[in-house]
């Protein structure tokens, strides 16, 4: 295997989001002997990586960390969506050795109680929501999504699906003044609506699907692929809910772009989304400029513009509670990311003072 250079208009790997930013940054590692390649899936401590050649690599993650890979903060771990340098030699498989510095991430909360963050799928130009019309929506947790994207550093997009089947007027209305900002699009992937502005959405870049499962993100991917690239299962008649079908993140080049498909999330807590909680509910935090004290929390203060708002019916009972609630989520993660890293500190500081003292006699 080789790094062979090719010209940015033929460069193999442009059909999986290869550009001249990206041609650029992989000069030096080209120059280091690597293959340069995108991870397009992630299974336990192995890589299936996309590269100038032909087929999928598996590749074993980077051996250059100074601890084991599952010791890792799960942030640094290779996801898919990451472009990598792979060292071809030393084995029958490849070595991830270098990753390029990732452009945008969305990063949730891990399952676990420890304060660390889970990366969902890196280098994504737009994260598409998907939300079904099949069944009425939850608004607050469209919200938290939003606040996920944002924080990205990517372009939400809120996609409403299934409008074949469940299209209400006012449900769409309710979803857009629920995402200030961000694009909103109908689609239905049975008639075909929508997926021309969807796929303009793309203009060639990386999109990540997010949502529930069985908002019908695989059946998106689908009719945007223009062919069966993702399993779909039949919804239940009962309610018209999809099944979940996708159990790996997973990149999928389509005409126009590349599609990151994940499986549906149950639940989304977040990861240090400030600044993403602050663009959802941009709407609040501009009247909040104009309460009387600056650190109003918006809940019996004197002259608040927030509450005010909330007695016009220019903003729901219903938002304010949910910008209350990620606030404190936010907050929490915060202490406890504090604690965390304060005791990590204190153990490399006994480490070395162990390392310190003499020998014993």
């Amino acid at each position: 295997m080789s790094s062979t250079t090719f010209p940015l208009s033929e460069h193999p790997l442009l059909p999986f989001g290869w550009r001249e930013s990206v041609d650029a940054a992989f000069q030096e590692i080209a120059a280091d002997g690597l293959l340069p390649g995108r991870v397009a899936r992630v299974d336990g401590l192995a890589c299936d990586v996309v590269t100038a050649l032909p087929g999928e690599l598996t590749a074993r993650h980077l051996r250059a960390q100074p601890r084991p890979v599952h010791d890792l903060d799960p942030v640094l771990r290779p996801c898919t969506g990451d472009w990598v340098g792979l060292d071809p030699g030393g084995g029958p498989q490849p070595v991830i050795t270098a990753a390029l510095p990732r452009t945008t991430a969305i990063v949730r909360a891990s399952s676990s109680r420890r304060s660390e963050g889970q990366v969902l799928a890196a280098n994504v130009d737009v994260v598409l929501i998907t939300v079904s019309l099949a069944a009425k929506p939850d608004e607050g947790r469209i919200e938290r999504f939003l606040a996920l994207a944002w924080e990205s550093g990517a372009r939400p997009v809120v996609v409403l699906t299934k409008a074949d089947v469940g299209y209400r007027a006012e449900r769409v209305a309710g979803i857009e003044a629920t995402a200030p900002g961000a694009s909103v699009v109908v689609v239905s992937a049975h008639t075909g609506e929508g997926l021309d502005a969807v796929a303009q959405t793309l203009d060639g870049g990386t999109a990540a699907l997010i949502g529930q499962s069985g908002t019908g993100k695989s059946t998106l991917v689908n009719a945007l692929a223009g062919e069966p690239v993702a399993v779909v299962a039949p919804t239940r008649q009962r309610d018209e809910k999809g099944r979940h079908t996708t159990t790996a993140r997973e990149l999928i080049p389509i005409p126009g772009g590349v599609l990151i498909d994940t499986p549906g999330l149950r639940g989304v807590a977040l990861f240090g989304s400030e600044e993403g909680v602050a663009q959802t509910f941009a709407d609040i935090e501009a009247l909040a400029l104009e309460c009387r004290f600056s650190d109003c929390a918006h809940v019996s203060e004197p002259d608040c513009a927030v509450n005010a708002a909330v007695a016009d019916g220019a903003i729901t009972a219903r938002r304010l509670a949910s910008y209350r609630k990620l606030i404190r989520e936010n907050e929490r993660i915060a202490a406890r990311t504090d604690a965390r890293l304060a005791a990590q500190r204190r153990r490399e500081w006994q480490a070395r003072v162990r390392e310190a003292r003499p020998p014993r006699p």
